[in-house]
């Protein structure tokens, strides 16, 4: 094994990841045409409707009944991060808050001490195909962060930075590469810490194309995940659907194969705390997921002021978020 690689692991629908990250999941579904309703146009029929995960036609429905997705549901503890590079999500939360993004839009979620959400796929397409794919990456907070008020940042697709060389395009979701500098993430994220060193980029490169990943820094956690293609890191061979963890202080020559080749790199300083975990709710003592589910059960995080548990908007909304401070953005 070489020098700037520490460990491979193979990737199956949840990605295994390093602290400060809980997990990372590459959702790619090939969803038909829209109905009247947002959902698909096609027969659910043999499908385990609200547990979807087969892949039925190349797609899936999740917990999703009518519109594919995740209806309302909690979350304690830790950020997601939602990287959506095709399709729409229609976001509705217990605060009051909503969005539709997507197209290479980011969400960033601060989950903190407690927030009921939707996140919903609807198929706003009648007459074609509605592809959705999207990372969904659970970031970790440390204890003093755990019960700050919930918080969401919108990256819009035109606010990421991207390098662009011959070859290669690199898109800046968090982390500063050389003179690319993206949005800040929500104010209490670990990635909001200076000495964090906490990045996500996603890396493409054209056929034949080389890169070179600079270093980070020395006790940083960092992982390449090779999810389309085929590519030589570190002067090793490897193929899709690859994890490769890397040395952080050493720079790692990356070429493509005869094919076009993609990798999301997660990288960040440990938080280094005791993790329990169960379900939607990330936290350091299991009397504290305790207390968070008897918490949800006394104030449902706030309520659902929706009347529906999968809320989506309009056919023809665009892209919007409304926070839950009355704020509005448009796109």
């Amino acid at each position: 094994m070489g020098n700037e690689i520490l460990g491979v692991k193979q990737l199956g629908f949840q990605w295994e990841t390093l602290d400060p990250f809980l997990f990372c999941v590459h959702h790619d579904d090939a969803y038909p045409a829209g109905n009247e309703k947002l959902g698909p146009s096609a027969s659910l029929a043999g499908r385990e409707i609200g547990m979807d995960f087969a892949g039925k036609d190349g797609w899936r429905m999740y917990h999703g009944e009518t519109v594919p997705g995740f209806p309302q549901h909690p979350h304690r503890g830790f950020e997601t991060v939602t990287i959506v590079r095709r399709g729409l999500i229609d976001h509705s939360d217990s605060l009051g808050a909503a969005a539709r993004f997507g197209h290479g839009d980011v969400q960033w979620l601060t989950a903190g001490k407690g927030i009921s959400h939707s996140e919903m796929f609807p198929l706003v397409d009648p007459a074609k195909p509605n592809p959705v794919e999207l990372f969904q990456i659970w970031l970790n907070l440390p204890k003093t962060d755990k019960l700050v008020n919930p918080y969401f940042t919108m990256l819009w697709d035109h606010t990421i930075p991207r390098h662009v060389a011959e070859g290669v395009e690199v898109t800046v979701v968090a982390g500063r590469l050389g003179d690319k500098a993206p949005p800040s993430p929500p104010p209490s994220s670990w990635a909001s810490r200076e000495d964090s060193d906490v990045a996500i980029w996603s890396i493409r490169l054209a056929p034949g194309a080389r890169w070179t990943l600079p270093p980070a820094r020395v006790g940083t956690n960092r992982t390449l995940y090779l999810f389309a293609g085929a590519a030589k890191i570190a002067d090793r061979d490897f193929k899709a659907k690859t994890g490769v963890q890397l040395r952080p202080e050493a720079q790692v020559a990356i070429a493509a194969g005869d094919t076009e080749t993609e990798l999301l790199l997660l990288q960040g300083k440990p938080i280094g705390e005791p993790v329990a975990q169960h379900g939607p709710f990330v936290m350091n003592t299991r009397a504290e997921i305790q207390q968070a589910f008897a918490d949800y059960q006394r104030t449902r995080f706030g309520g659902w002021p929706w009347p529906v548990d999968d809320p989506v908007h309009d056919r023809g909304e665009q892209r919007f978020a409304r926070h839950a401070d009355g704020r509005i953005e448009r796109h």
